[in-house]
């Protein structure tokens, strides 16, 4: 299965509970931290949702 990088880069400060919960279960707590994670329908999802405060790269 493809890999992805996720990256905060903006806060959640001001943010909904649901969308600092969904960076929570992505597992990303500060800006400019980077997770790695199974390109499955549930994360694809997940980074959806907070797109906004993300940045994601393809990896192999």
């Amino acid at each position: 299965m493809a890999k992805i990088k996720v990256t905060k880069v903006k806060s959640a400060i001001n943010r909904t509970l649901r969308q600092k919960r969904t960076l929570e279960a992505l597992g990303l707590k500060r800006i400019g931290q980077v997770v790695e994670h199974d390109a499955s329908p549930n994360i694809l999802g997940m980074v959806a949702k907070v797109s906004h405060l993300v940045s994601v790269e393809e990896t192999k």
